[in-house]
Parts: C-alpha cells; structure tokens; sequence
C-alpha cells in the first residue's frame, strides 16, 4: 500500500526515527484481540463491579463501533461526527437514532469536545469499549437495573483499563500469540534498512518491559537478517512511558538491565539504552536534536501524534489499520460512486435553470410553471436514483456506520485529526519498506472550490 502524505517530510533531514509497539510495529489481528478484550471486561463488569449477569450474555459484535466514534455520556448516545464536528449519525444503544430525534437533541451544533461529557473512540483499543457501552445501554433501555451513562461509561472504561494494568489482557495473549498477533517480514527489513542508512531508532510503548520482550521476540526476531536480536536494533527503547503524558509531562528516566529486566535509577543524559518512563523534553535535550529531526509513528490519533504535534514539534507518521479495508471497499465503490458524481451534476444543472427561472421572478417576469414542474419531477427522478445508489454505496462499507474517514458526503471528525496532525499516514509501518530512507515524501496540490470552478469554465 502507498504511503499518503499530508505535509512535505524530507527523510533524508530526520536522523532519529521513533515507534510505537502495539499496532504499529506489530500489527494485531482487530477483530480477535477486541473479541478478547470485550470478554475479559464483560467477566470484570459482572465479578469485579457487580453488574447483573446478564452482562454476561451479550455477543461480540465487531462491526457496531468504529475507530473515531465520540460517546455523548449524557444522552448515551454514539456518535460520528463531520470535521466540524457537527453529529452526522448516532446510535442509542443498538439501534439508530432517527434523524429528527437527532437534530432535536443537538440542533446542528457543533460538539465541543472539550466538554467532559464527550469521550472519543480514537484507537483501534477502543472498539470493544464503544461495543460494550452501547450494549449496556441497550440493556438499560429494556429494563435491566443498570447505573446511568456516566457511570456505564466509567464502569467499562475501569473495567478495559484495569485488564491491561494488571496483566490479565497481556496474560492471555501471551499464550497464543498466532491467534492475535500478526507477523509482518518486512517490518524487520525495513528497520536494518533504516539503520543502514545512519538512522538512530527508537522504541517508545506503554507496555512493560518483560511483555515488550516476548511480543518483539516473536514478532520481530525471526526475520532480522543483520542483526540478532530486536535490542540491537534500536538505539534507544522506552518502556512503560505512561503516553500522552510522555510528551505532556516531566517523568524520572529508570534503567533497565536487559537480561534480568530490573530497574535502578537513571543518572546523567539519556542517549542509548533500556529505559523506563521518563518524558521526550529531557530526551529531545540529551540527543540534542530539533524537533524536526525526529520522526515518530503511532496508531492512537492523540497520544502519538496530537500531543506530540502540540508539545514536541516532531514530525509525525499515523498508522490506520482499518484503512486497509476501507480502500478496498473504495476501490470496489468505484462504478457506484462515478454514477452518483454523473447524477449529482445532472442534478445541480437542473436546479441551475430553476434558479435562473426564479430570478426573473424577482424582476417582475412570469416563471413559467409549466417549465419549473418538469424541471422539478426530473429532478424528483434524480433524487430516487441517487438515494438507491446511495444506499449500495453503503454496503461496501460498514454496515451502522459507513467510512471511518467519512460522515456522509463530508470528511469526519477523525478525517480532520489525521489531516491536521500527521504527516504521512499508512496501513501499515511496512509500508514504508517500499520507499528509500532519502525518499522526499510530497503531498499532492489540494484543489479548492474556486480553483476547480475557474479550470472547469476555462474548459
């Protein structure tokens, strides 16, 4: 797959090249590490947090969150967003809120996500948290004895939260990594590539050292062909680094020893190494680096990229997973999505001769009705069509919430984010494999309405 690019990065100027662990440089399988994660906080909500057992009864159902999504806790409402964040779809519970409760409710407001009430959906972990929430409220519709929305919410937060605080998630991972992980060969290729070409690499994750460890033995290991190991790879590993708050905030830097994996106390620059915690100001320092220098790739929209963006000023690199099938359905899309286009411009020259009926109108001339009724019955015809053709554009997509990076005909919410804070994005890091560590990465000119309208009437 290609790489996209935002804004211009000039490779061959980056001398230090950072990632994340899970789900970017490896790549889980979406479906079967949410469907784990789902049933895991199910079995906390019901023995850890009290809640009924009918908990315990709902099923998995992968396709009702999306990566992007915002839960309103006091509504209880999902919701998918325009990148003005003006709410283009939602769902109570299980089932779709219709448009005229919707609007009641938000009145083509646009959310402020500042606002405590709204919690975003922005990485590929969130999808078994907005599955459950909607679920439960489901439940409380019909009747079952639960908290309110904020509590529901908290609840399943604390209850995903706490299985990857305390090992039961990872536990169960470890004992069957083919299932969950997936193995890419070219993502170990392209680091000794990178370290070849002079780059220093990093490793930043939250996850500990010891899961660190066994996860990158297996999925890294088996085809580094230069080097032996995964640690002599990178120049730098972070641990455990609590992100945001890496990015956000000052943190003590601890040594680890890589055999035994005990910690002591860090003392003097930080430059190579094993670590835990710490915070990317004093390391920036130490390296001695401008936050131009440095290239960082993250799947979560906020803690790798957003904050980075705000606080650091690094360059940045997104990896969307749930692209990879979203192209796919764009490319099957295609025929449909030509003929809407062909549609939608017969339709907007029909309405051009309404309007220039209607301005006569206003200058004292008669409309002729006769001629505005035909105009209006081709234009009705129209609208029936686009609407079918619409509704199997639909299906390419997801089934209750169509593209991630779309929300209707406008970009989403989530569109914007990717847009306005990262550089480049993929589907996957390997996809960099493709391109040579000088490669000069351009962004194509973005046409706008007025430059589009004087090329089409220059025509």
């Amino acid at each position: 797959m290609p790489v996209f690019v935002n804004r211009t990065l000039n490779m061959k100027k980056i001398k230090l090249i950072g990632f994340d662990m899970d789900y970017t440089l490896v790549p889980y399988n979406v479906e079967a590490f949410e469907r784990l994660t789902y049933s895991l906080a199910q079995n906390r909500l019901v023995e850890t947090l009290g809640y009924p057992e009918q908990v315990r009864t709902l099923e998995f159902d992968f396709n009702s969150a999306i990566v992007g999504l915002i839960i309103d806790k006091r509504n209880g409402f999902l919701l998918q967003l325009s990148r003005y964040n003006k709410v283009k779809s939602s769902r109570f519970g299980t089932e779709e809120v219709p448009f005229s409760v919707q609007n009641k409710i938000y009145e083509n407001r646009a959310v402020d996500l500042r606002d405590s009430d709204y919690v975003s959906l922005d990485t590929s972990f969130a999808i078994s948290y907005g599955v459950l929430f909607s679920q439960l409220v489901q439940l409380k519709k019909e009747g079952v004895d639960l908290p309110d929305f904020y509590q529901l919410e908290g609840d399943v937060m604390e209850a995903i939260d706490s299985l990857h605080k305390d090992d039961t998630l990872k536990s169960e991972l470890r004992k069957d990594f083919p299932t969950y992980v997936i193995k890419d060969s070219r993502v170990g290729k392209m680091l000794e590539r990178y370290k070849n070409a002079g780059k220093k690499l990093m490793l930043i994750t939250n996850s500990d050292y010891g899961y660190t460890r066994t996860l990158l033995d297996y999925a890294l290991n088996p085809f580094l062909e230069k080097h032996s190991r995964w640690q002599d790879v990178f120049d730098i590993v972070i641990t455990l680094a609590d992100k945001p708050k890496f990015f956000e905030q000052k943190g003590r830097f601890l040594n680890i020893d890589l055999e035994s994996g005990l910690m002591s106390n860090h003392e003097g620059p930080v430059t190579e190494g094993l670590y835990q915690g710490g915070c990317s100001r004093v390391l920036q320092a130490d390296l001695g680096l401008a936050g131009s220098e440095i290239l960082y790739l993250g799947d979560h929209i906020y803690g790798d990229v957003v904050s980075i963006k705000k606080q650091c000023g690094w360059r940045t690199a997104l990896v969307l997973g749930d692209l990879e099938v979203e192209m796919e359905g764009l490319r099957k899309s295609q025929v449909v999505q030509e003929t809407i286009d062909s549609l939608m411009e017969e339709k907007e020259e029909l309405e051009n001769n309404i309007n220039l009926i209607d301005i006569k109108k206003y200058e004292g001339k008669p409309a002729n009705r006769g001629q505005l009724d035909e105009l209006y019955r081709s234009i009705d015809a129209l609208n029936s069509r686009i609407s079918d053709l619409i509704s199997q554009y639909r299906k390419f997509f997801n089934p209750y919430w169509g593209e991630i990076l779309r929300a209707g005909s406008e970009e989403s919410r989530y569109a914007e984010q990717v847009e306005k804070y990262a550089c480049i994005y993929m589907t996957r890091v390997s996809d960099l494999y493709d391109h040579s560590p000088r490669t000069y990465f351009r962004p194509r000119k973005r046409i706008l309405p007025h430059e589009a309208t004087a090329w089409s009437c220059r025509e």
